[in-house]
Order: C-alpha cells, then sequence, then structure tokens
C-alpha cells in the first residue's frame, strides 16, 4: 500500500487597492522560522482528512490561523506540490482585516530537533498585506503558482 501525500486546504484573502491588488499573507510561528523573511511566507493552510471537504478545511484553518472569518464567493486557484511532497488546494477571496487584529491557535513542537523537549508556539506569529510583487517575494516558492492563479481568475472575473 503506498502511503499518499499529505493534503492541506488553504485560503488567500485578496483586496483591491486602487488598480493593484493586494494579498494577505501569514507567517510561520517558532523559533524555526523566527529569522527567515524571503520565501517563508505562506496562505492560511492546514491538514485535513478525506473525510473533510477541502474548501469547508480552508475556511477552518483560515479562522483557526488568523481569528477572522472567510466569507465567499470563493475563487478556484487549484494546487500546488510543495517540497516535502504536501499537496496544498487553494481558493481565494475577497476581504479586509487588520493584522494587529490577527490571533491564531497554538501548537505543540519539539524544539530543539530531536531534543525531547516541547514548546508550544502559535501556528502564525503575524500576518500582513503584500503587493502581489512583494507576495512573490516572500511567500513559499512552491505557492508562487497560486499567485498567478489569482491574477488569472480576477482577469477572467473582468470580462
Amino acid at each position: 500500500m503506498t502511503k499518499r501525500a499529505k493534503q492541506s486546504a488553504g485560503l488567500l484573502m485578496f483586496r483591491r487597492n486602487g488598480d493593484a491588488l493586494e494579498v494577505f499573507l501569514v507567517h510561520p510561528g517558532g523559533p524555526y522560522w523566527s529569522k527567515k523573511n524571503e520565501g517563508a511566507w505562506t496562505l492560511p493552510k492546514g491538514e485535513y482528512e478525506d473525510a473533510e471537504e477541502a474548501l469547508a478545511a480552508a475556511q477552518r484553518e483560515f479562522g483557526e490561523e488568523t481569528g477572522f472569518t472567510a466569507l465567499g464567493p470563493f475563487l478556484e486557484l487549484g494546487s500546488v506540490r510543495q517540497k516535502s511532497g504536501k499537496v496544498v488546494i487553494a481558493w481565494a477571496f475577497e476581504g479586509d482585516c487588520d493584522p494587529a487584529q490577527l490571533v491564531s491557535n497554538t501548537c505543540e513542537v519539539e524544539w530543539p530537533p530531536r531534543s525531547g523537549k516541547h514548546i508550544v508556539i502559535p501556528e502564525v506569529d503575524r500576518g500582513a498585506w503584500f503587493s502581489l510583487v512583494d507576495a512573490a517575494v516572500v511567500i513559499r516558492e512552491e505557492q508562487r503558482p497560486l499567485l498567478l492563479g489569482l491574477q488569472e481568475q480576477i482577469r477572467l472575473r473582468l470580462k
């Protein structure tokens, strides 16, 4: 029996700033990520099981990681495979939030690795709005196609 790749679902919130689009990304919490910036940010997302609908999981994870509510309509952005093998399926929605109001759930991790010691960290330590150009620099490399998917969805909606 082959082991199935982990699957994750997420939401990319966007807003219009004049003629430009901005996207809301989050930065992972914990000591591993604390000094990383470029290529570290991500859309709010999380793993889900086959029994859960992916979009419902994405909405749940968005709320857990940000404290904000995601309201549709949702635009399908497709999926990407991360270097770990995890498949991330994503949707976008138009919304707004104040990053200073972000409240993330916590999780327990072993730190330092293989030490047997565990610490509790926020899953997300902060969020921010980025232009699409800036987002392409700070988002995980494997997730960049999701930004292009958003641009394509917006272009199609304007036709």
